[in-house]
């Protein structure tokens, strides 16, 4: 595959300059979404919400994120993402805002589904930029720093929560994170203008004869017909499954699963998350460094996957420790292996089309989110009907490993595709 060029005048640094800011987006896009999740215990007892009601509040963010996921996923493609990218951030974390000033559950379930809508605007516009300026070799790294954003702000959000409530109970303490939080989208849009100019972001153009579709929705089709294209759907939808059960139901599990202490869950959940981001690094790092030991690019990806997948299916082992420092160890560890396959997703993604990495996010995102998040809800019911978390919690990180069998036996050819190809 022919490397894209970084932008004229600009030295080689600046594409990791871009990857810090993407990680900064990703880690703003976190601590908006985990806000509710380190605070449900608070809100669903104002609201006296069972645990199936706060799965709802789950299944709507995810059904909405695909929604988002499709239609900013075609808008990517086809708008100057320089200016699109700042515009869906700074309208999420006005929605982040807002959820801090609901009243009543309806108004928490409207919140808390334009959230999910449009928070999925930064997958595709921040795939777009990876791919506009990073080289195949160096893309997972980037990938990798982009998603550390995620357990970044998953890590901040508790430590935030903690400073602002401190040792604070009262019923309508918990509303002011999601005041300060939400207001902090405006300094990372102004600091992305002064990064990105004008035509940085270009992609390349289709040459002469490429064969690619210009029927309305064409690029469907071309991707249905793709092995790889369902390969990768598969992936999305078990990671889905297993990364955000987990990033959701997590402070539960520790509170109301454990036993412990809402000051106790909120520092694990910041080791958890420190983990995560270890991981994620890690696993880019890794990836990286098979590559320029000889080993194919795909191949090491595949190795990355693989033993990534296999730790994040000691969920099983972590439903049968009690209380105490195994569990929380092996957690750490579920944590780390699961948040790290996400770059080999987003790196296999964007081998699909070099021309339209928006849409097979967005497409592909909208796939995961809808099969995915009825799981929420189902996770919550089986809470109800057994009292525990923990087959739910078994089952959610043995996911990865059916995508890896899946992905074996449908992604066979390693080459990645020439800017020509539609898929």
């Amino acid at each position: 595959m022919t490397s894209l060029p970084t932008p004229l005048n600009r030295k080689a640094a600046w594409k990791w300059w871009v990857s810090v800011l993407l990680l900064l987006a990703t880690m703003i896009n976190y601590m908006d979404r985990q806000t509710l999740a380190n605070l449900s215990v608070r809100v669903t007892d104002q609201y006296h919400l069972s645990q199936e009601q706060y799965g709802d509040l789950e299944l709507v963010f995810g059904l909405a994120f695909a929604v988002g996921s499709f239609v900013f996923g075609i808008l990517a493609d086809r708008m100057p993402v320089r200016l699109l990218y700042p515009g869906v951030l700074l309208a999420w974390s006005a929605i982040g805002f807002l959820t801090g000033l609901t009243h009543g559950y309806p108004q928490l379930i409207v919140c808390r589904t334009l959230l999910g809508f449009f928070e999925a605007g930064h997958w595709p516009c921040a795939l777009v930029v990876t791919q506009a300026v990073m080289a195949r070799g160096d893309r997972m790294l980037g990938n990798s720093v982009l998603q550390s954003g995620a357990s970044l702000g998953a890590m901040l959000t508790p430590l935030i929560i903690r400073a602002l409530l401190g040792e604070s109970t009262g019923p309508d303490t918990w509303r002011s994170p999601f005041l300060v939080i939400g207001a902090g989208g405006v300094l990372w849009a102004g600091a992305w203008l002064m990064l990105i100019r004008p035509g940085d972001l270009a992609g390349p153009a289709a040459p002469p004869g490429s064969g690619e579709s210009h029927r309305p929705f064409g690029w469907l089709i071309e991707f249905s017909r793709s092995r790889r294209f369902w390969a990768l759907a598969f992936m999305v939808v078990a990671l889905n499954i297993s990364w955000h059960l987990i990033r959701a139901w997590l402070p539960r599990i520790m509170q109301q699963g454990r036993g412990y202490s809402e000051v106790e869950t909120l520092w694990f959940n910041s080791a958890f998350y420190i983990a995560t981001d270890v991981g994620c690094l890690v696993g880019g790092a890794v990836a990286l460094w098979l590559t320029r030991r000889g080993t194919s690019v795909h191949r090491s990806r595949m190795i990355v996957f693989a033993v990534c997948a296999a730790l994040a299916a000691l969920t099983v082992v972590a439903a049968k420790l009690p209380r105490g420092g195994p569990l929380l160890g092996v957690l750490l560890v579920v944590g780390a292996a699961t948040l790290a396959l996400f770059p080999c997703y987003y790196s296999f993604t964007q081998e699909l089309n070099v021309r339209q990495v928006g849409k097979a996010t967005g497409t592909l995102a909208a796939i995961g989110w809808i099969v995915a998040s009825p799981f929420q809800k189902l996770f919550g019911r089986l809470v109800d009907h057994t009292g525990s978390f923990d087959l739910g919690l078994a089952m959610a990180g043995c996911a990865p490993v059916l995508a890896l069998v899946v992905m074996l036996a449908l992604w066979r050819d390693e080459a990645g595709p020439s800017p020509a190809s539609a898929i």
